[in-house]
C-alpha cells in the first residue's frame, strides 16, 4: 500500500467517525472541521492530505513548523491551506510563529497575547487566536484557568492585531472526556454571551473526538488516527 493509499483510508475512517458522532447528536458533519495534526511527520504527508481535500494543518513546534510550511509551499505551490499552532509558545517565539501561522490555537495568558499582538503589527489581517482553556486548572499542562478566561477574552478583544475566534481544550488525563467537555460546553456558553463571534470550539482528538462532538466541538484535532503512530521528532 502506498502512503497516499494509507492516508486516504485513514481519512475515510476518520470522516466516518465524525459523521457517525454528528448523526448521533443531530448535528451536521459539515459543522465540524478536521484539523490534521502533522507534527513530526514530513511535509510530503501534508501535501498528500492536501491532495485528498484537507485544508487545515496543525503543528506544535515552531522550528519544525516554520521549515515545514516552506517545504509544503514548494511541494504544492497552488494549494490554499491554513496552518495552526497547537503547542505551547514562549513569548520570544511570537514573531516567528506569527510569520507562518494563520491561527494561534493555544493562547493562554495576557503576556503571550501582548507578545503576539506586537509581533502581528503590520499584518494585512489580525492574527486569529483561540483561547486555550485549562479545564482542571493544572498549570503543567498549559491553558488559562476557567476563572481567568473572561478577563483574557476581554484583553484579546481590545486588541486590533488579534481576532478572538473561540476556545481550545484538551481533556485532562484521568478525567472522563465527556465530563471534561461538558465543563468546556458551559465555559463556551458563558464566553459567547460577551463575545458572540467566538464560535470555534477546538476539542477532541483521535481517542475522544466522539465525546467532544457530542458536547459541541466544531473542530477536532486528529493526528494518530490520520497519520499513524508518532515518529520521533528531530532534535
Amino acid at each position: 500500500m502506498t502512503r497516499r493509499e494509507e492516508l486516504s483510508e485513514n481519512l475515510r475512517e476518520v470522516r466516518e467517525r465524525v459523521k457517525a458522532a454528528c448523526e448521533a447528536v443531530g448535528r451536521s458533519p459539515e459543522d465540524v472541521e478536521l484539523l490534521a495534526v502533522t507534527k513530526t511527520f514530513p511535509a510530503s504527508d501534508a501535501a498528500l492530505l492536501s491532495d485528498l481535500g484537507l485544508v487545515a494543518f496543525a503543528e506544535n513546534r515552531d522550528q519544525e513548523a516554520s521549515a515545514k510550511v516552506v517545504e509544503f509551499a514548494e511541494l504544492r505551490p497552488e494549494a490554499s491551506v491554513r496552518w495552526h499552532m497547537v503547542g505551547n509558545v514562549q513569548r520570544n517565539k511570537a514573531r516567528s510563529v506569527v510569520s507562518w501561522a494563520d491561527r494561534m490555537d493555544t493562547l493562554d495568558s495576557v503576556r503571550l497575547a501582548d507578545a503576539l499582538a506586537k509581533a502581528a503589527s503590520g499584518r494585512e489581517r489580525p492574527l486569529e487566536v483561540l483561547l486555550q482553556v485549562s479545564i482542571d486548572g493544572d498549570p503543567a499542562r498549559g491553558g488559562c484557568p476557567v476563572p481567568e478566561l473572561a478577563g483574557l477574552a476581554e484583553h484579546v478583544a481590545r486588541s486590533s492585531e488579534l481576532a478572538l475566534r473561540g476556545v481550545m481544550a484538551v481533556a485532562p488525563l484521568g478525567m472522563n472526556p465527556r465530563d471534561a467537555f461538558s465543563v468546556l460546553e458551559e465555559v463556551v456558553s458563558r464566553l459567547r454571551r460577551d463575545h458572540p463571534a467566538a464560535t470555534v470550539v477546538s476539542a477532541g482528538m483521535s481517542g475522544d473526538l466522539e465525546d467532544a462532538i457530542a458536547r459541541g466541538s466544531t473542530c477536532v484535532r486528529v493526528g494518530t488516527a490520520l497519520l499513524g503512530g508518532r515518529r520521533l521528532a528531530s532534535p
